[in-house]
């Protein structure tokens, strides 16, 4: 990668945090409810991704997202370790791409416990394509302005003749 002089890039130390070694299974087997428990933090991270245009100025919502992953196993360990392990097993032996579909029974206990012992429920269908409002404490970055270059090619004068298009428009259904 290339970077220029004026970069400065984190240092090793600043990125370093403990990650998340789970298996594939076990990712999808936690998915919809880590998804819900950490939703504030994911939703932070993202948006901070998106206004920033900068991955170095969202490392540290990148690291709360970390660590909301690892306190929820921790919590999904120390409460529902059977059920979860039970579903996980399901989830990789069951299929060759990690189905979800052969495994309800299983996903129903660990639903289960997961409501009775850490009061999560499961999400419906479809709750995380909704369109939500997310609330930030974080300011909002400034908007650049747009570049202007003065070596730009001038655009048509106001006065100039605008013949129509020699083949009619692409947009002909739009037309009437």
């Amino acid at each position: 990668m290339v970077v220029s002089a004026d970069i400065t890039l984190p240092e090793e130390s600043e990125l370093t945090v403990e990650e998340v070694n789970l298996s594939t299974a076990t990712l999808r087997a936690g998915s919809f409810h880590l998804g819900k428990y950490c939703e504030q933090a994911n939703n932070e991270f993202m948006l901070c991704r998106l206004e920033e245009n900068d991955p170095r100025k969202c490392v540290n919502e990148g690291k709360a997202v970390t660590a909301c992953t690892l306190e929820f196993f921790r919590k999904v360990k120390k409460s529902c370790l059977a059920e979860f392990n039970q579903y996980t097993t399901c989830i990789d032996k069951s299929s060759g791409d990690f189905g979800l579909q052969h495994c309800r029974t299983t996903q129903g206990v660990f639903d289960g416990c997961m409501l009775e012992k850490l009061h999560l429920e499961r999400p419906g269908f479809g709750y995380f394509t909704e369109a939500r409002v997310h609330a930030t404490n974080r300011p909002k970055p400034p908007v650049e302005e747009k570049a202007t270059y003065p070596d730009a090619t001038p655009g048509l004068p106001d006065t100039a003749e605008r013949k129509p298009a020699r083949f009619g428009s692409r947009f002909y259904w739009m037309t009437e």
